[in-house]
């Protein structure tokens, strides 16, 4: 029997977005999705890094290097992060989510950071085999909200764990065996947080063209509302000397890696061998040493003071030395991190700086803007997104996602009925608009019709350093 992968990847804009920051890579032998964040481009580089790094690994690796490969990359494009930051600071921000798997035979290794998933549909059950790196899944882990309160927590998209070139990366890493009738997607949280659990099964249920099934998820999530970039991978393990369609064989690159095309700085070259060298002192700076006291010969006993209070004054030292840097790298993490909210008088829009919580009372928000976008004039959906809050990369980010709303504010209120509110008693009626056409964008193939099928909406998404 010989094992081999039949797949098929597609991504999508989705319905607000206005670029795609999503990356994908399906090929004989690895399978990725990358899902990337960051103001100024920074989101389309760091998967489309990350993904380019991969690239390379797809090749029948053997299966007691498959692990050490795919860490090996994932470090390589952390590093690749770090030059691209120290060549534009621009960049600063940006990060990316990681999933992939290698394969080799029956193996499987996974390596995943951050929230983009990994399923398994194997003898009709569909089980998640990735763990969300986020704030929302530490507090489910440790019991302190549920699981249906995830979609709802106004922190769900803050990332604990990314690729973002500025500290060592943290993947989890494991080894699956696989059979033959296995399916497998991975996806960024734009299919996940949109489309539930249920209808993804039912779907890759459904749907035996690989192809077909990674089209019509993706049509799912747009139909849910596209809030966020929407990407799909999906494969099945099948037998060569058996099934009638025999595997894939060419390679599909899509998204923000597809368009961009990243060049990799090999690591033999001068620039990639000093980066290597300098890669561990970016984060933190070694303190001079603390000079030894002397010893003074004095007649009679010595002051007891004199033998500790040094190493008092060492430990003060160093206690404010780490308080004032914790107190600088959080005021200035807060400073990066915008969000867009109901104003504090409740009626507007308004632009907020920080993250929309507090500890111990303490507000981590700063309202900036008020933007005179009347909430009540809003459709419901966006009206609901505001009050959950909407987290943006950037100023110029919050601004853009604004006037958006704004002019769906002056639609409303120009024709009520077309966003579900009641007319002014008197006001003549208007046609209802017509509605955008669903788009779906992949690299192979033409777009099948797919049946009216709507699923939950999930909410819009951010990162560590505030998602886009």
């Amino acid at each position: 029997m010989t094992i081999a992968l039949r797949y098929a990847a597609y991504s999508d804009v989705g319905c607000l977005r206005e670029g795609n920051e999503d990356s994908a890579y399906a090929g004989p032998y690895l399978l990725a999705v990358a899902d990337g964040m960051g103001g100024h481009a920074g989101g389309e580089i760091a998967s489309a890094v990350a993904i380019s790094t991969l690239m390379p690994l797809d090749d029948d690796v053997p299966g007691n290097e498959m692990v050490q490969s795919l860490a090996q990359a994932v470090e390589r494009a952390n590093m690749l992060l770090a030059q691209r930051v120290s060549e534009d600071p621009r960049l600063e921000n940006m990060g990316t989510t990681l999933t992939a798997m290698l394969w080799s035979g029956a193996r499987a290794a996974l390596i995943h950071v951050g929230d983009s998933r990994a399923y398994l549909l194997r003898d009709g059950e569909l089980s998640q085999i990735t763990h969300d790196h986020t704030l929302v899944q530490t507090l489910v882990d440790e019991g302190k909200i549920s699981e249906d309160e995830v979609a709802t927590h106004p922190q769900r998209s803050l990332l604990l764990r990314a690729i973002q070139g500025q500290t060592n990366v943290d993947p989890d890493i494991s080894v699956r065996e696989a059979k033959v009738g296995d399916r497998y997607l991975l996806c960024s949280d734009g299919l996940s947080g949109v489309v539930s659990k249920e209808t993804l099964q039912e779907t890759l249920l459904s749907e035996p063209n690989v192809d077909a099934a990674a089209r019509r998820l993706i049509d799912l999530a747009n139909r849910g509302g596209g809030p966020d970039n929407i990407t799909a991978v999906v494969a099945d393990v099948i037998d060569t000397a058996t099934d009638p369609h025999g595997p894939t064989s060419v390679p599909a690159l899509v998204g923000a890696a597809d368009q961009r095309r990243e060049p990799l700085m090999t690591p033999d070259t001068p620039a990639g061998r000093a980066q290597g060298l300098t890669r561990g002192s970016g984060d933190t700076a070694e303190m001079d040493r603390v000079p030894a006291i002397e010893p003074v010969d004095e007649p009679g006993p010595q002051p007891r003071t004199r033998r500790w209070w040094p190493m008092v004054v060492t430990f003060l030292v160093i206690v404010a030395l780490v308080a004032g840097a914790g107190f600088y790298f959080g005021q200035r993490y807060l400073n990066s991190q915008y969000f867009i909210g109901p104003a504090d008088n409740g009626t507007n829009v308004a632009v907020f700086r920080g993250i929309n919580t507090d500890i111990a009372g303490y507000d981590l928000a700063e309202q900036v803007e008020d933007t005179g976008v009347p909430l009540e004039m809003l459709p419901e959906n966006e009206r609901n997104a505001v009050e959950a809050a909407i987290a943006v990369g950037s100023l110029d980010e919050a601004r853009s996602r604004v006037e958006e709303l704004r002019g769906k504010a002056a639609t409303c209120q120009a024709d009520p009925e077309s966003c579900g509110m009641e007319a002014p008693a008197g006001a003549a009626p208007t046609e209802p608009a017509s509605s955008p056409q669903d788009r779906t964008a992949g690299v192979s193939g033409e777009e099948d019709a797919l049946p009216d099928t709507t699923s939950g909406v999930g909410d819009v998404e951010d990162s560590v350093g505030g998602r886009q």
